[in-house]
């Protein structure tokens, strides 16, 4: 049983949904998406910009968010953003985890990690760059391309995040400069892989 305090912990939201990961090392497996409300990081493409400010979400318990995951039985739970790690996430990640679901994180490492994950999905970004703490704990790392600067900055963070790291490009949704980038630099350097957002090409959440 929860808590009496896990019970009134709650979290501003977005959007939670039922759906298919559409990018990375996770691409068209069955995951139901927790998006956190707030944001400081502000990229410019970014393409969920309704999330930067909290105030303007509902809160949801994290006994009503472990319920709706677990209802539709997914093969993975990802919490995203926004910038979820704005917020303290380990009453999140408990109310998860005790219905035996598989939790992922995707974060731009800007702020101190908390809770427990599966799986860390990290994409840096250099208007607020990561935490030295989220390194040792990367298990993909994710940098967006748009313009070449973006490929020495994707070199650096590679440096960081460990070697068994999976290692993935990918081109702003919306700049066919970039596509090239990613696709000529991928073809020499093959520690990385090609990233795209597999459901907007299928038009889906």
């Amino acid at each position: 049983m929860p808590s009496i305090e896990q019970t009134i912990v709650t979290y501003p939201i977005v959007e939670s949904f039922h759906s298919v990961q559409g990018e990375g090392y996770w691409t068209g497996t069955n995951a139901f998406f927790i998006r956190l409300a707030g944001c400081d990081v502000h990229c410019p493409w970014c393409d969920t910009k309704l999330s930067w400010k909290a105030s303007r979400h509902p809160q949801q318990s994290v006994i009503e968010l472990g319920k709706l995951a677990a209802s539709v039985n997914p093969a993975i739970v990802v919490v995203t953003g926004g910038e979820p790690l704005m917020h303290d996430l380990t009453a999140l990640t408990e109310a998860l985890r005790a219905h035996s679901l598989q939790v992922n994180l995707e974060t731009s490492g800007a702020h101190p990690l908390s809770g427990q994950f599966d799986w860390i999905t990290l994409s840096p970004k250099t208007f607020l760059p990561p935490k030295p703490s989220i390194y040792p704990h990367v298990n993909e790392l994710k940098v967006v391309i748009a313009n070449p600067k973006d490929l020495e900055w994707a070199t650096l963070q590679q440096s960081l995040v460990p070697e068994s790291a999976f290692k993935y490009l990918q081109p702003e949704w919306n700049s066919r400069q970039s596509q090239k980038l990613v696709f000529d630099y991928v073809l020499q350097h093959p520690e990385w892989r090609i990233s795209l957002q597999t459901h907007k090409f299928l038009g889906i959440q």
